[in-house]
């Protein structure tokens, strides 16, 4: 998991590679099998790997994890990201082990010849952006616009608006404690015997996601060096627990909420 080594960090870069897939050179004896015939009777073929061939994103992932192995519990990466975390230590400040670890990488790309998106970089900042969520020393926090997205959504009109903004809600599920039992209600109304009949507990559960994701609380990063604890609960008709550790301060913090809804026989 890309965030599993980021905990106690205070330096964060990320890294965007330029047009992932094209760095990625075509076997010879393959080129001709990408060949595209054009108006003009010619034929088209890629000498680099392009979009849409099945396992391209495969390809691609393993060949940034094989080139970065070395740096894999600083500088993990997720498809074309590669995300950069320092702290202090050896008696070097967190910016000197943050530029140290940059050089690294850099040396790495330009050895294998990997380019990157300066427009779409950041470097050496207290905070960036990682999966839809923004990481710092205080841990991870959902993004603030996605965010806004959920609670600006007006009342669904029908199934697949629903289903849309339901999509978006449950990508942030982590953040939200029993989120599974909160929306079952609406979890009704997707089942393909439904009749659509918004109700009023049908408002009730889509005003509450709205407002627990609103005052979602920064989770902590997971950190193996410490002991983690369970708690759990239950209903009739869902379960959730919350993976918990205690931080630096004693203070007793969320990692991750996770709900289920039970299967009823």
């Amino acid at each position: 998991m890309v965030l599993d080594t980021m905990s106690g960090s205070t330096q964060y870069s990320a890294i965007d590679l330029m047009d992932g897939f094209y760095q990625i050179l075509m076997r010879e004896d393959d080129v001709l099998l990408t060949a595209v015939s054009t108006p003009s009777g010619m034929l088209w073929e890629w000498l680099v790997m392009p979009q849409g061939l099945k396992n391209a994103p495969a390809t691609f992932t393993r060949v940034v994890s094989y080139l970065l192995r070395l740096f894999r519990s600083f500088a993990p990466s997720y498809f074309d990201d590669i995300f950069i975390h320092s702290r202090a230590e050896g008696g070097m400040t967190d910016v000197a082990v943050h530029l140290q670890r940059l050089r690294q990488v850099f040396q790495v790309m330009r050895d294998n010849q990997m380019y990157a998106n300066l427009k779409k970089c950041i470097f050496c900042a207290p905070e960036i952006p990682v999966l839809g969520s923004y990481v710092s020393k205080n841990g991870v926090r959902a993004a603030p616009e996605k965010i806004e997205a959920i609670c600006a959504w007006p009342t669904p009109q029908d199934q697949k608006h629903l289903r849309q903004w339901l999509g978006l809600a449950t990508y942030h599920h982590n953040y939200s404690k029993n989120f599974a039992s909160t929306v079952r209600p609406l979890s009704q109304l997707l089942k393909a015997d439904a009749t659509w009949s918004w109700r009023p507990e049908h408002q009730a559960a889509f005003d509450a996601v709205k407002t627990c994701l609103s005052t979602a609380p920064v989770l902590m990063l997971p950190d193996h060096s410490k002991p983690f604890h369970v708690v759990c609960d239950a209903s009739d008709f869902a379960i959730g627990c919350a993976l918990m550790q205690f931080d630096d301060e004693g203070r007793e913090r969320v990692v991750s909420y996770q709900s289920h809804l039970r299967c009823l026989h």
